[in-house]
């Protein structure tokens, strides 16, 4: 069954700055989290008021909000949890994302005409779940991460129209199954499933034999050890269109904890990618332009895969042999104003009189600029920027957008 519906770029927004930049790079809606009942307690910046002025900034600019209430609570905190829901109602949420059934019954108790979005942590994997949440009144599903496209296209042909399909396309991917962990809790008291996961599956690790005390081996033949449970990234932005027939109707990006400029890159490429599959009238065989696949990797990654989407992770090794990101741009300053080709910006990383910067601005491919006649707050002319935050200007020829990164790139972890 085909969906030739445009569909909804979702971005993560762990505070109020990778908020601002997801909606400025061309976010449809994001999620976010409050200060209870979430996902990332490390990225709960939303509580409050802050949550008020988070919908009514979004919404002044057309995108929605979706609030995380999606861990798996115990007895003990299922109290405060009306109050919460009838606030988050009344800050003007557009959606609540859910795992646990007994959440689900007091949302629709409290705020029974709030959307209602059931989290991946939910697990579905069939259409028969799919059907059993939309009767219990789910607006959408969030397709479990270890299902093939084929199997949400089954899904979409089996479910109502009326029930939408979020899908995860971009960003982390999680070794346990749709995120649902007891590895933090084991290791580190901290409850993955209540939003305080540590992340070993992240960690690096070695083999003790038991009459061997302090002698470690690696479990891969390299002295550096090996990462046995971590995962590359997802990234599905060649896909767009395959994704979009299949019957998805909302294309996930992860990374609530990740940076805003994390968000702008992620955010632009996929909207760029979804705008020029629409333009294109639907073409099932649409390909976004090179320089839109780029874009992806010039924000922190783990190396892409496709996940389960088309194939076995283990063909694509989702479980790799190092840790660490590959990062191979920096940001150098940040556009705030530009005037009779001069730009002025807010520095970020160091950099020099002459180096070359790629500009990233909304909805078009980069350019490239040389940085001449660098001068500070105070225009007096300086060799290199070297101070965090520090205020400066340079010539630019072509009119720059306030907000837009500059970044340099990076050989053998250097600078260029």
């Amino acid at each position: 069954m085909n969906n030739f519906l445009k569909p909804e770029i979702l971005a993560p927004a762990g505070d109020k700055e990778r908020l601002i930049a997801a909606i400025e790079y061309g976010a449809d809606a994001v999620y976010l989290g409050s200060d209870r009942f979430g996902m990332r307690t490390a990225a709960a910046s939303f509580g409050g008021e802050d949550l008020r002025d988070a919908c009514e900034y979004a919404h002044s600019k057309g995108v929605k909000v979706y609030l995380t209430c999606n861990t798996v609570p115990r007895n003990n905190e299922l109290e405060a949890l009306p109050s919460f829901v009838e606030y988050a109602k009344e800050c003007g949420v557009d959606a609540f994302i859910v795992t646990d059934i007994g959440v689900l019954g007091i949302i629709k108790k409290h705020a029974h005409d709030v959307d209602i979005h059931i989290s991946t942590q939910a697990g579905i994997t069939n259409y028969a779940a799919a059907n059993a949440f939309y009767e219990m009144g789910a607006k959408r599903i969030v397709t479990a991460r270890e299902i093939s496209l084929d199997e949400i296209a089954e899904i979409r042909a089996k479910t109502p129209k009326e029930l939408e399909i979020e899908s995860f396309v971009h960003g982390a991917m999680c070794v346990s199954f749709s995120g649902r962990c007891l590895l933090s809790n084991y290791m580190t008291g901290r409850d993955s499933n209540r939003g305080d996961c540590a992340q070993p599956c992240r960690w690096r690790y070695s083999l003790l034999e038991e009459k061997r005390p302090n002698e470690y081996f690696p479990v891969e033949q390299d002295e550096t050890g090996t990462y046995i449970m971590n995962s590359r990234d997802m990234c599905l932005i060649e896909h767009v269109a395959e994704l979009a027939q299949a019957g998805i109707s909302s294309f996930k990006i992860e990374g609530r904890a990740k940076s805003a400029y994390y968000t702008a890159v992620a955010v632009n490429a996929y909207r760029c990618a979804v705008d020029g599959y629409v333009s294109s009238g639907y073409d099932p065989l649409y390909k976004p332009e090179d320089w839109i696949l780029e874009e992806v990797r010039r924000a922190s990654n783990r190396q892409y895969c496709t996940g389960f989407y088309y194939s076995d992770p283990m063909d694509d090794a989702q479980i790799f042999y190092n840790g660490g990101y590959v990062r191979e741009f920096d940001v150098a300053a940040v556009a705030e104003d530009w005037k009779d080709g001069t730009l002025y910006a807010s520095q970020r990383n160091r950099f020099y009189e002459g180096d070359e910067l790629e500009i990233m601005i909304k909805g078009v491919k980069p350019i490239n600029v040389t940085v001449k006649n660098l001068k500070n707050a105070e225009g007096e002319a300086i060799e290199n920027a070297p101070h965090p935050m520090m205020k400066l200007s340079f010539d630019c020829p072509v009119e720059i957008p306030a907000g837009s990164y500059l970044r340099m790139e990076r050989k053998g972890g250097v600078i260029l």
